[in-house]
């Protein structure tokens, strides 16, 4: 799914929009975000050493669920994140870096969706959490 297909689903815009890909395979959606370098969460964090910041890494984690939710979205309705839980940061994120993601849902009650997620740069796990969203009505 290409950045312009990813539109049709979150209601996120650049600089927000942070997944450049995604995918379903099977249970799975599989996200893709470069890191150029130039993003303004870079700026200031940190300056001699810049690193994606690990509430940015959640929000791509999100981003990446939208895939899987689509077919619950009513014309209008947002999917908004409800919580994080047990997020872990493994290794740093830095410009240059592609972050792959793989998430999957755990529990749904619709409105309520339970998820979990990774990220990984290369082989290596960069962030793992799991979280919940809400839907809202449209």
């Amino acid at each position: 799914m290409t950045k312009e297909e990813i539109k049709t689903i979150l209601p996120h815009r650049e600089p927000m929009l942070l997944v450049e890909e995604l995918e379903q395979d099977g249970d799975f959606a599989l996200g893709v975000y470069r890191v150029k370098g130039d993003e303004w969460f870079l700026q200031g964090h940190f300056p001699e050493s810049p690193m994606v910041p690990g509430v940015i890494l959640c929000e791509i984690l999100a981003q990446t669920m939208g895939v899987l939710l689509r077919d619950k979205l009513e014309p209008g309705s947002i999917p908004m994140y409800t919580s994080i839980k047990e997020a872990r940061f493994k290794a740093p994120v830095r410009p240059g870096d592609t972050i792959q993601t793989k998430c999957r849902i755990t529990r749904a009650k619709h409105p309520f969706y339970f998820a979990e997620g990774e990220g990984y740069v290369g082989e290596t796990l960069c962030v793992k959490s799991t979280f919940s969203f809400a839907v809202t009505e449209g």
